[in-house]
């Protein structure tokens, strides 16, 4: 008989993403960047309690998300975990959080807007008090879809920030401190981030001002399947260059402006489209909505909003667009 020693510095996985370009890398990730991130977001959830959490499963384990703030931590707590296999089935995954008395719900913008929207109409009544801590993650959330979860639910809808790079998560509001509208949060234990200038890629920049995100954390991937090149542009002097344009407070909270590759340049200018979207959430006949830049012949890109309004309302493209504009 051999045992198999599984060491630290062992590949555990190849987590698929498009990173910085759109073209599909392996981001390799070793046990021990598994294990420490792990290790920091159960350190971040200071309100749970080791072997008493039930955590509720309705995001793929198949991601690093669910894999590590779902199926690892939820390991390490000792927790329960209920797995909802179709989270588009609203009923069951509500019905399922009620019955097992959920008390952690990591989820996406989407499914908690959809949650919303149901909440909003259905003639069930769900019991979702028993929610302690709620994340999302994967996507911006919106301070809309925050405000209404946390009001149908009674439980706290905090925003974290990560990627397949470093799996998985680098940032999160405070479960029990401040939390700020708009913000990702604070770097997780040992973990460092910087702002740094577009235009040079190495200008280390103040409070306040817009450049790239960078991060030097210990859940940093080893680098891209069979891709030198790719992973010599993403990780640098030990730095992951996150591809995200962000922006820190005074206080060290950092708020994620937009994808650098996403950044609309209209007429010298930039544009970045989770700034309008958030302004198009506002409009009460808005459901959802997505800001792209289209090619434009003497502005170099036009700003372009493909917008889904709330059933039973009406706006013209001439309402929206004097939405925005005021």
């Amino acid at each position: 008989r051999r045992t198999l020693e599984i060491l630290p510095e062992d590949v555990a996985l190849f987590q698929y993403s498009g990173g910085t370009t759109g073209i599909s890398k392996g981001a390799v990730a070793l046990h021990r960047n598994l294990i420490t991130n792990t290790i920091q977001f159960c350190h971040w959830m200071t309100s749970s309690q080791e072997g008493s959490e039930i955590v509720l499963m309705a995001i793929p384990l198949f991601h690093v998300y669910g894999m590590v703030l779902g199926m690892l931590v939820g390991f390490r707590m000792g927790a329960t975990l209920v797995m909802v296999p179709n989270a588009r089935d609203l009923p069951e995954l509500l019905g399922s959080l009620q019955h097992y008395k959920a008390t952690i719900f990591p989820g996406v913008q989407t499914l908690f807007n959809a949650i919303n929207r149901y909440m909003e109409t259905s003639h069930e009544q769900y019991k979702l008090n028993t929610l302690k801590i709620c994340i999302s993650g994967s996507s911006p959330l919106m301070k809309e879809t925050k405000e209404k979860f946390e009001a149908v639910s009674g439980g706290k809808l905090v925003e974290g920030y990560g990627l397949s790079e470093a799996p998985t998560a680098t940032h999160c509001n405070p479960i029990l401190g401040e939390n700020r509208s708009g913000s990702i949060g604070l770097p997780l234990p040992d973990v460092n981030a910087r702002i740094i200038s577009l235009e040079d890629g190495r200008t280390i920049l103040q409070p306040g001002e817009i450049g790239e995100l960078i991060i030097h954390s210990p859940q940093v991937m080893q680098g891209y399947h069979n891709m030198p090149s790719e992973t010599e542009q993403a990780i640098q002097g030990g730095w992951l260059y996150t591809g995200d344009i962000a922006r820190m407070d005074d206080d060290g909270y950092f708020y994620i402006v937009d994808r650098k590759k996403e950044m609309i340049i209209r007429g010298g200018y930039n544009v970045y489209p989770r700034e309008i979207e958030e302004i198009l959430y506002r409009h009460p006949a808005v459901l959802e909505c997505a800001v792209v830049g289209m090619p434009h012949e003497d502005l170099g890109e036009e700003v372009a909003a493909a917008v889904l309004l709330r059933e039973g309302h009406d706006a013209s493209p001439e309402d929206i667009k004097r939405w925005v504009k005021e």
